[in-house]
């Protein structure tokens, strides 16, 4: 058997290309050298590596396995054959779709399977911790369709179901969504469900954020309640950048052609070989253990932020983000973000529910464990983070004691990140 050739090795980029070669090599330090608290963002394996840089990057493959446009296909079909059905095995699905580019596209082409532009569609609100494609106006969600919204309580900051069940038997929609960007707790699938019998529509789960929790069984899965799941393949699933949908094996036909031709040309295969990649390491003992970690985690640092005098929104998180509320300490969200990365600390500004600051400027920041937990990271450590996380927060950037602070907490996350790196050294 001939050795695989996996397209151009480093050294020849760095010979052809040492511009490219140095951003990909100041990425690896900044990785190596901070916090990464993105609750949207992990770090692939080796493994997915390898199957993204392959030469299944040079395949065009419009169509599906066996139903193919272009010839010379049976090498990737197998790929996206063995994709598919670890995919449905993971999930318990009747039917997967592994070739959409992103979560995006996913829901786009599940928008179309189902609904005709015009049509009403309920989802909860983007400022309410949802989608942009979940009914913005500036998306197509919100341009092509009738977006109707549903919030959290405002006492409890959890869903309030009865009022998606009122919207629902005012408005007749034709899809409802459940899922969400900036949501810590868990979702009732089978009140959804319900309410949608009630009116006769389509339930549409977005898992983008937590399907990863749900394949390592920390969660419970949307699968048996949906009758179409969209997802991300990266997040915690720990794949790819990319999308899929999970479907009732009757949604199969009409899901596929939205997928391709509707919307979408010829798939990634370098990127949906990566993605059966991820699903097989996604069915093991150890990433149900890293699952379990993540979600443990999570529930730890938000602790520690709370006793540091922030306040999580709705008390808590069961999943894999925590959203916190920075009014108790009187700083801005922009402000967190921006002093946090000065400390090595990655994480992202976010507007808390019925947030009365501007969306550049908002109340809370959102965090997540997903990275680090990649990382090695414990209940312990998510303390130590939370520790520094708050001393950055409260620093005076600009200020020389301020800026000295900050100094001092990036080499104290240094020091931290050397005992459990990203991409440890061989």
């Amino acid at each position: 058997m001939s050795t695989p050739f996996w397209g151009p090795d480093f050294d020849a980029l760095q010979q052809q290309d040492p511009e490219i070669a140095g951003v990909v090599l100041n990425e690896l330090d900044r990785l190596r050298g901070g916090l990464q608290l993105i609750a949207s963002e992990n770090l692939t394996s080796p493994a997915v590596l390898a199957a993204l840089g392959s030469t299944l990057s040079n395949k065009y493959a419009e169509g599906y396995p066996g139903r193919r446009y272009y010839g010379g296909c049976q090498v990737v079909d197998v790929a996206e054959e063995i994709g598919i059905a670890r995919t449905k095995e993971l999930f318990g699905a009747e039917h997967a779709n592994l070739q959409p580019h992103s979560g995006a596209s996913a829901n786009l082409a599940a928008y179309a399977a189902f609904a005709e532009p015009g049509d009403t569609v309920l989802a909860m609100d983007l400022k309410q911790g949802g989608h942009l494609t979940h009914g913005s106006k500036v998306n197509f969600s919100g341009q092509w369709f009738n977006a109707v919204s549903y919030t959290v309580r405002e006492d409890s900051e959890l869903i309030d179901y009865d009022q998606v069940r009122d919207l629902a038997r005012e408005n007749r929609p034709k899809i409802i969504i459940a899922g969400a960007t900036a949501y810590p707790r868990l979702i009732d699938f089978k009140a959804f469900r319900e309410i949608a019998d009630e009116v006769g529509a389509i339930f549409m789960v977005d898992a983008a954020h937590f399907i990863g929790l749900v394949a390592g069984k920390a969660i419970p899965s949307p699968v048996p309640y949906a009758d179409v799941v969209t997802a991300t393949t990266h997040k915690v699933l720990r794949g790819p950048r990319g999308g899929m949908i999970l479907s009732r094996a009757e949604h199969a036909k009409a899901l596929d052609k939205a997928v391709f031709p509707f919307s979408q040309g010829g798939p990634l295969m370098h990127s949906v070989a990566a993605k059966a990649v991820a699903m097989k390491e996604a069915s093991t003992p150890e990433y149900q253990a890293y699952a379990d970690q993540v979600i443990a985690n999570a529930q730890a640092l938000s602790k520690s932020l709370e006793a540091e005098g922030m306040r999580a929104v709705s008390g808590g998180t069961d999943t894999h983000l925590a959203l916190i509320d920075l009014r108790p300490i009187g700083v801005t969200g922009s402000e967190a973000e921006a002093r946090s990365e000065a400390a090595r600390i990655t994480l992202n500004k976010n507007a808390i529910p019925y947030d009365p600051a501007p969306p550049m400027k908002p109340s809370g920041i959102r965090v997540g464990s997903p990275s680090v937990t990649t990382q090695g990271m414990v209940e312990t450590d998510m303390v130590e983070i939370g520790r520094l996380l708050a001393r950055a927060v409260k620093a005076e950037q600009g200020t020389p004691a301020g800026d000295a602070e900050l100094a001092d907490i990036a080499e104290a996350v240094s020091a931290l990140v050397a005992r459990a790196p990203a991409y440890p050294r061989p």
